[in-house]
């Protein structure tokens, strides 16, 4: 069966392009702790990585057993600043891959459009994304529902059945699945292939490996 070819690749951002996840568990055990729910960092890497702000409120409300102010988050994002700025680098090997690339490629994000900024500037990305970068504040729900996914294919005028999308996490790829689109698991961060394994999904542990991969995809 003839494959339709890859004509927009669609990269998440934490764990994908930056190296993110590890620094985001540990302030995020700092700060359910100060809340009163501490979660550890199994259970942080587990339930939270690559999930949705929605999702993540809801874990935390459900353990305290109270609602949570609309912007509790913002009391927080100094110590995300803080570690980002000391510790923030880019995935290995993502920089050469995005030279490589010959396919139009975007970012979209559970994160907001300036958090997602910060971070490829910090690692000075931002010049291969500038006026492609897709936050889930552009939809209605985030990860793990396919809206981002098809919002950006719709936005980079690109059917939903020719992109593909870079994920590491369980809640990325089942959104790359719900859109009917090719996934590309990759486990090289904290979620073992095991959580990101499914139909239409490749799982891969090198970002070197990518062009080839993505030369190579089926559908």
């Amino acid at each position: 069966m003839t494959q339709s070819p890859v004509e927009l690749v669609i990269f998440d951002c934490d764990g994908v392009l930056v190296d993110s996840e590890e620094i985001c568990v540990k302030v995020d055990a700092v700060i359910t702790a100060d809340l009163g729910c501490m979660f550890t960092e199994a259970e942080i890497i587990e339930r939270f990585v690559g999930s949705s702000t929605e999702v993540y409120t809801a874990a935390v409300e459900e353990r305290l057993g109270r609602r949570l102010e609309k912007d509790w988050q913002q009391q927080y994002e100094h110590l995300y600043g803080a570690a980002f700025e000391a510790e923030l680098t880019a995935v290995d090997g993502i920089a050469e891959v995005l030279n490589r690339l010959t396919t139009a490629f975007c970012v979209a994000s559970n994160g907001d459009h300036v958090g997602i900024r910060r971070s490829l500037e910090l690692v000075d990305l931002i010049d291969h994304f500038e006026e492609r970068i897709f936050s889930a504040a552009d939809v209605r729900r985030g990860k793990p529902a396919p809206d981002l996914f098809l919002h950006a294919a719709r936005s980079m005028g690109v059917e939903p059945g020719r992109c593909a999308v870079i994920e590491d996490s369980a809640y990325g790829v089942q959104a790359a699945r719900a859109a009917g689109m090719r996934a590309f698991g990759y486990c090289g961060g904290l979620t073992p292939a095991s959580r990101l394994e499914g139909l239409g999904t490749v799982v891969f542990d090198d970002m070197r490996d990518l062009p080839k991969l993505l030369a190579t995809a089926t559908r």
